[in-house]
């Protein structure tokens, strides 16, 4: 049987048993406590209580954020709540206590600090209202938390168990809690019928009126459980009805009944009238507890007391310890017969509060005379113990008593275990003395070898970002008072970080510098001064001494003069000559370090109306109920700022809006008047990593959670409006919600009982009538068919599932069926059991998990124990793949969704209509051969598979379909566009809107959360745009800046294709954001679809010349592949209105032609790259066609190239129909027809290329299929030319090279890292800043690299310095990177891409910054790597070339490849499937340990991976399957 070994576990197990939400109470929430261990490892297996229907709900709160806070919210909703913590948290609790101390909460107490705690910190809240139980051994810790849980549901007051975790840490391990035990004590029916009692409360700090009672009958007290509820509910609601206030009745009160069994039960025939409610008093409180302990003694042999007495019955000396009593235990039990000390008895209390002074005098033998009183109390605030005053009161009350012991206090300081015999040897004397001292100290007062104290203040890490905003933003004007790092002279770090006192010195720092500048008004009018010059300068000053812009511009000057005036008034202002300028002061709120501003002190700043900046941090992650509990919304700080009228405030979240927390920032300091910033930094734990706290920011400003907003009371003076809402995105849905929160927080404030109803039902009850609504509609239809209803759930991420549902119910209605077909997550779950037929079809994501519109459907069955399914009849089909997950260990993840549902339904008591179909991707026909066998199934089971007359079914409408009906990519586009009911346009758009450079998405981060709310996908739109070779000038970057910033998410991207890409532009700024780069003379069209791509070429910082020759080449050719048709100006350019008119025939028709594509364009995307040898920097291999530039010896410019064909990257997981190959070389061919040689190549494509299977149809297989010298004759035929033989080359590196080049024209081009290509601000690197600044002044061009970094080029020496400048100042000059980071790349993945699987782009960094220890162990930091990772196996950032890739199989799972070419010429092969972090990483270390020990001279990571047999070379694109480490699909 498994065993308990810290009181601290055996406490924690206790509370989760016995409790629906246990706050525990943390150093921090990265820093486990004694408790929160055990209570997590619980909550993460949703292990069972024994009082709640659901598993516990275990909430980790900061010790210094007022953690007892959390509490009421779920006590006043009837929940049984317990808290785990230690004893730091009592005394800044005690406003709290008072009030909690009327519920039936539970609070156990590890006692602080380790090895030496401080007993004061419970004597100091022993008036508080709490029943107070002590434990001292392992044993006594579960049952005494035990205790205390049946003791509050009893009493229905608070009960406080407290413990020294030090006193039982060597006890011999325990049995872990007996359940049924642990049941019977607890009185389970009893604790769940206080669960039902809702409670009311409108006050945190002031007295409410609530009390414990308990009911009498006019005689003895009723403890008939549940009869007695019922009958005070009644009563209750009875006064409520005839009470005109609650202060009145006694509705609030709780409810409980006794397990004493001795008193009569109330008859069924006693008039409710005669039942009257008294408080509970001490002595109920007692007679609870006795007969909660008589029975565990019953059931376990273990008796407590109140007073616990150890030792000789005839003892004439007892010590009553009130602290550690472990050293004198074992100390006692020791002592030999002769020691003097051997008789002494030993006293503790196991009730402490309410102290029972005749339960004392019962537990002491009639033979003790002298009793020695230990009280372990560091912080003694009294000349008597309080303890010692609880003794004399119990044993010597009134006059003194004929016989009563002599008592003697001590103060028990810190024991060594050694000196333990020596302590009671000198208390054993001072007792027996003539005249004992009282007070006399026992042991030392400061524990020798003080412990490491967990709960010192600390700001976490991840809140630093505001932090280094401010140091941005005001640099040396910057004040923060309540700085955690400052120094205060005799003042304590705790104190000087307290917001309270930052902002009285903030007052006195103000009232110093009005003085100051009186000082100088007065000196300016004097003719004190050596000349007339300073005294004007200080005119000046004082008249805008408030104004920072000013006075911050000449102080400076000021101050020189007065140091070259030399007289003495000069001289003293220069004392205070800081003085002079205007601090930026502020004051900053976090729940780590600060908590009480974001409590309480907001309303004390505001209401002094000083000028001062409060920065208030809310690092709450939302959820339903932090949303709920109206007491912890920082948000609503805002709202109480802005009713006051006097104040700026501002919502901000840094992961959201960076512009927009600068803005904030500036206008908060020149607000004359209190600030008030409101900032988000939601996180879990303190160590949480960035992409986590980006995920949960914009979750909470998407829902609505957390608005941004600015509120400048100012702003009216100018006309403007004083709201300014920055949350653009969804700017419609966060004016409601602001309306909706500022209506609902004044009704929650009034009516609090309704605030958990009320904010529950913008999410649930709106999704609940969502399904009901859908439901019912479908109903309606079904109602005028006939035949056997069948109701068709499914579960779909890619609409595979989806398909297969809509056409089986196409074909049961062919059949005659009712058919209904719904998304599971749509469909209302309590209907499931009214139904007959019932198929349900899923697909299977993750880890065998369920596809997102399938996951709560599937939750909620598999949880349920209330639905009887036995009148349903039900079939299952599961789409998956076999081979997906190759490890045998993994096997059960195939098609684990379906299997899962058929078993449930089954075990609910459904009957099958058919076995469970496996459709499998590795079969024939994909998952279509599968489901061809077990349609059939049903329609028999149904009696309706010999049905006649079926109509034929249309076939499925294909890409090829769309283009040929679009009418040259107009679609309906336009009016898609005009559309504003939905953020999305039409799925035949989306595939032709790539066409036009954009791709329709939705923000994954929110997808969950969107749908839990009732709400669409967060819709939005990438852009992409087409930018020859990756030249832009400084104006189209300052204009891309631009679009980015008012259309956008405020970043972008660039791309491994060399050009800039946009995400986040909501459809309603599409069109603006499309004439917005337009505007700059750029364009989108073609960047995506099945046309020619952007043209790619190497950015040649060092040879200027050269580059212009393969500049213009690449621009010709992007120009003449460029399609005709001219929808893309009309749908996105034309004006409204415009008089600007198309030819049109036939109708409305527009006449319209595409000489190169024809009307169905290309089978797939088709993409062109130039190299320039010996930089393959562009992966010439890796395209369709790569164009590899051959210079003139002669003259070093531009001669021909040689061309390669048939590269590609695309793969489909476990498809080894799919694979990525490079390019083969066709032959060289004269620069000045090259042209045309791509429009060949493209006409042989579009001729031949396969158009019935978009996995088939790139360019790598029609040349696979054909042959390359088929091919290259097809070609040569239609260029009427034939190939050279290609010229000699050679590639020495495919990554970028860094730092500062000179061209041979002499101008300066300095490649910068720009880490996977997002350009963006951050308040550790305002990188997106730095960028727009250089523009303004730069004159030479910026060249997007094919691995995404930039190179600002064409820098002129005497611009040189300047432009170095800057560099430095934006921190885009560091190059401290290792060189595996420098090499590295990754595509966006998550969360705005469709098609990814896994992170890429937010976690290659960390993945990076993991491995780079061990580089730096092996001497690698500066060995370059390629190392590339995608989210999906379609390549964008050709990881199939890198040296060592990472490509998204699931979230958290990658498959990893090795052997590719450092110099971008060869394949990878796969080595490992499947892969977490921990697997990388260690195959990864290993690895690279012996890369640094075995390789050979100039060795590449890729090439040692193959010598050394780790996997084998991969020779061509058709042999990438083959050969691999380990077999995808085989065991």
């Amino acid at each position: 049987m498994a065993s308990i070994s810290t009181a601290g576990e055996a406490v924690a197990r206790i509370a989760y048993l016995s409790s629906d939400v246990v706050l525990s109470v943390q150093p921090a929430l990265a820093s486990d406590s004694e408790f929160s261990k055990h209570l997590h490892s619980h909550a993460a297996k949703r292990l069972p209580s024994l009082v709640a229907k659901d598993p516990p709900e275990v909430i980790s709160v900061r010790y210094n954020v007022d953690p007892l806070l959390s509490a009421f919210q779920p006590l006043r909703s009837g929940k049984l709540v317990s808290v785990t913590t230690s004893s730091t948290t009592l005394l800044p609790s005690i406003p709290h206590l008072y009030k909690l101390a009327q519920y039936p909460i539970v609070l156990h107490v590890s006692l602080h600090t380790v090895n030496y705690p401080d007993y004061s910190e419970i004597t100091a809240i022993r008036q508080c209202g709490f029943t107070f139980l002590q434990s001292e051994t392992l044993q006594e810790a579960q049952d005494l938390a035990l205790s205390a849980h049946a003791l509050a549901v009893k009493s229905g007051k608070g009960v406080i168990h407290f413990f020294d975790p030090a006193n039982s840490k060597d006890d011999v391990p325990i049995d872990i809690e007996d359940r049924e035990l642990a049941a019977k004590i607890l009185d389970v029916d009893s604790s769940r019928a206080m669960q039902g009692t809702q409670n009311e409360a409108s006050f945190l700090y002031v007295d409410d009126g609530r009390r414990a009672t308990i009911m009498t009958g006019g005689g003895p007290i009723s403890h008939d459980g549940r009869s007695e509820i019922e009958a005070v509910k009644k009563t209750a609601s009875t006064a409520a009805n005839k009470s005109p206030n609650r202060e009145a009745s006694s509705v609030g009160s709780s409810v409980r009944e006794s397990s004493a069994d001795s008193r009569p039960t109330v008859s069924s025939a006693t008039s409710m009238d005669s039942l009257t409610t008294r408080p509970v008093t001490s002595e109920d409180i007692s007679e609870y507890l006795l007969a909660i302990w008589s029975q565990i003694e019953k059931l376990t042999g273990r008796r407590y007391q109140a007073f616990e007495y150890t030792g000789s019955e005839d003892a004439q000396s007892a010590l009553f310890v009130f602290g550690s009593t472990g050293l004198f235990v074992d100390a006692l039990g020791a002592a030999n017969a002769s020691e003097e000390f051997a008789k002494f008895g030993l006293v503790t209390a196991r009730l402490y509060r309410p102290w029972i002074g005749p339960r004392l005098a019962e537990a002491l033998p009639p033979s003790v005379k002298r009793i020695a009183v230990l009280e372990q109390i560091r912080r003694k605030t009294t000349k008597w113990g309080p303890v010692l005053l609880d003794i004399l009161t119990s044993l010597r009350s009134g006059s003194p008593a004929i016989g009563a012991p002599q008592i003697v206090g001590h103060q028990l300081g810190y024991i060594e275990p050694v000196t333990a015999r020596q302590a009671l040897r000198g208390i054993f004397q001072n007792l027996n003395s003539p005249k004992p001292i009282q007070n006399l100290e026992v042991g030392s007062r400061e524990e020798p070898r003080p412990s490491l104290d967990q709960y010192s203040l600390a700001q976490p890490k991840v809140e630093s970002a505001y932090m280094k905003i401010l140091d941005q933003v005001f640099g040396e004007r910057l004040h923060v008072a309540n700085r955690l790092d400052a120094a205060n002279a005799g003042i304590s770090a705790k104190i000087a970080a307290s917001p309270e006192f930052g902002f009285g010195s903030l007052l006195a720092r103000s009232d110093h510098r009005r003085r100051f500048i009186g000082e100088v008004k007065d000196a300016a009018a004097t003719r004190n001064f050596t000349t007339d010059v300073a005294q004007s300068w200080l005119s000046k000053w004082a008249m805008n001494a408030e104004d920072p812009k000013h006075v911050n511009a000449i102080a400076p000057e000021i101050i020189a003069r007065l140091s070259n005036d030399g007289s003495s008034l000069a001289s003293t202002l220069l004392e205070s000559k800081a003085l002079f300028f205007k601090e930026s002061q502020w004051l900053i709120g976090s729940d780590a370090w600060a908590y009480d501003l974001g409590n309480s002190g907001v309303h004390h700043v505001i209401a002094s109306g000083a000028n001062i900046n409060m920065l208030i941090l809310d690092t709450q992650p939302w959820s339903e109920r932090a949303a709920a509990d109206a007491v912890r919304r920082k948000k609503d700080i805002g709202l109480y700022a802005m009713n006051f009228g006097n104040a700026y405030v501002a919502s901000v979240a840094v992961y959201s809006s960076y512009t927009q927390v600068l803005e904030a920032m500036i206008e908060a300091d020149e607000f004359n008047g209190p600030s008030v910033v409101v900032a988000y930094l939601p996180y879990n734990k303190e160590d949480d990593s960035p992409l986590t706290v980006l995920q949960e920011t914009k979750k909470a400003v998407d829902l609505g959670y957390w608005p941004l907003y600015r509120w400048n009371p100012n702003n009216e003076d100018g006309g403007e409006p004083n709201f300014s809402l920055d949350s653009e995105r969804i700017k419609q849905e966060l004016e409601e919600f602001l309306r909706r929160d500022n209506h609902l927080t004044q009704l929650m404030n009034r009516h609090p009982r309704f605030a958990a109803n009320l904010s529950e039902s913008y999410g649930t009850e709106v999704r609940a009538l969502q399904k009901r609504k859908a439901k019912d509609a479908y109903n309606t239809l079904l109602e005028s068919l006939y035949g056997a209803p069948m109701t068709i759930l499914f579960a779909s991420d890619n609409g595979n599932a989806e398909s297969l549902a809509r056409r089986l119910g196409n074909r049961g209605k062919a059949r005659g069926l009712k058919t209904m077909v719904m998304a599971m997550d749509d469909y209302p779950l309590e209907d499931l059991q009214t139904e007959e037929n019932v198929v349900l079809i899923t697909s299977t994501a993750g880890q065998g998990e369920f596809p997102q519109n399938g996951r709560a459907f599937w939750d909620a069955v598999k949880d349920t124990t209330e639905l009887d399914l036995s009148q349903i009849k039900y079939a299952v089909f599961a789409l998956g793949d076999s081979h997906y997950w190759p490890r045998k260990e993994d096997k059960n993840y195939y098609n684990k969704p379906g299997k899962d549902l058929d078993a449930r339904i089954a075990f609910l008591g459904g009957k099958k209509l058919a076995d469970v179909g496996l459709g499998d991707d590795q079969d024939p026909d994909s998952y279509q051969t599968g489901y061809a066998e077990w349609e059939p199934k049903i329609w028999q089971a149904l009696g309706v598979d010999n049905v006649e007359g079926l109509p034929e079914e249309p076939p499925p409408i294909t890409n090829e379909d769309i283009k040929i009906q679009s009418n040259f990519l107009r679609g309906t586009i336009a009016e898609g566009l005009e559309d504003t009911s939905t953020g999305a346009i039409s799925a035949s758009d989306q595939q032709l809107t790539k066409f036009h450079g954009t791709y329709m998405q939705d923000d994954r981060d929110l997808r969950d959360e969107r749908k839990a709310q009732g709400l669409e996908p967060a819709y939005a739109f990438m852009i992409r745009c087409r930018l020859n070779g990756g030249v832009a000038t400084p104006s189209q970057w300052l204009q891309m800046d631009s679009v980015s910033s008012s259309y956008g998410n405020e970043t972008m991207k660039l791309t491994t294709r060399q050009t800039f890409q946009f995400h986040g532009v909501v459809k309603s700024r599409l069109k603006s954001a499309m004439r917005g780069i337009n505007k700059a003379l750029m364009t989108t069209i073609a960047a995506c679809g099945d046309v020619n791509r952007n043209v790619m070429l190497s950015p040649l910082p060092t040879r200027s010349a050269f580059h212009r020759d393969v500049h213009q080449v690449s621009a010709k050719i992007s120009d003449h592949l460029l399609p005709s048709t001219s929808a893309y100006h009309e749908i996105w350019l034309k004006d409204n209105g415009s008089d600007e008119k198309q030819t049109k025939v036939a109708g409305d028709a527009v006449v319209d032609k595409e000489p190169l594509y024809g009307p169905t364009y290309l089978p797939r995307k088709f993409k062109i790259t130039i190299a320039v040898p010996p930089h393959n920097d562009t992966d010439v291999y890796a395209h369709d066609i790569g164009l590899i530039a051959i210079k003139n010896d002669s003259n070093n410019r531009l001669e021909g190239f040689n061309v390669l064909l048939g590269g590609g990257m695309g793969v489909t997981h476990n498809n080894k129909k799919t694979y990525p190959r490079t390019g083969s070389m066709l032959g060289y061919f004269p620069a000045s027809k090259i042209h045309l040689v791509c429009e060949k190549v493209m006409l042989v494509q579009r001729d031949h290329g396969d158009r019935s299977n978009r996995k088939h149809a790139r360019l790598k297989y029609t040349i696979d299929d054909m042959g390359v010298d088929v091919f290259r004759g097809k070609v040569e035929e239609l260029l009427e030319a034939k190939f050279e033989e290609p010229r000699p080359f050679e590639f020495k590196s495919n990554i970028d090279t860094f730092g500062w080049q000179k061209d041979e024209e002499g101008l300066n081009h300095f490649l910068m890292f720009i880490e996977n290509g997002r350009v963006e601000d951050t308040a550790e690197f305002p990188m997106k800043t730095g960028l727009r600044e250089i523009a303004k002044v730069h004159k030479g061009d910026f060249r997007l690299t094919p691995n995404q970094h930039l190179c600002l080029s064409g820098v002129r020496d005497e611009d040189l310095d300047t432009i170095k400048g800057m560099l430095k100042k934006y921190k885009l000059d560091n190059l401290h990177f290792s060189a595996l980071r420098l090499s590295s790349s990754a595509c966006v993945a998550f969360p705005t891409c469709g098609l990814a699987m896994a992170e890429s782009e937010r976690y290659l960094p960390e993945l990076i910054t993991k491995l780079e220890t061990c580089l730096e162990e092996n001497g690698l930091r500066q060995d370059s790597i390629v190392m590339r990772m995608t989210g999906c196996p379609n390549g964008c950032a050709r990881p199939w070339l890198a040296e060592v890739a990472f490509v998204g199989k699931a979230y958290g799972a990658y498959n990893m490849y090795l052997g590719g070419g450092y110099h971008g010429q060869r394949l990878n092969k796969l080595y490992r499937s499947s892969i977490g972090e921990e697997e990388i990483l260690g195959i990864m270390k290993g690895l690279l340990r012996r890369w640094a020990v075995e390789r050979e001279v100039g060795e590449r990571f890729g090439d040692f991976v193959i010598r050394i047999g780790i996997v084998k070379a991969t020779t061509e694109g058709k042999t990438f399957h083959e050969d691999v480490a380990e077999e995808e699909g085989e065991e």
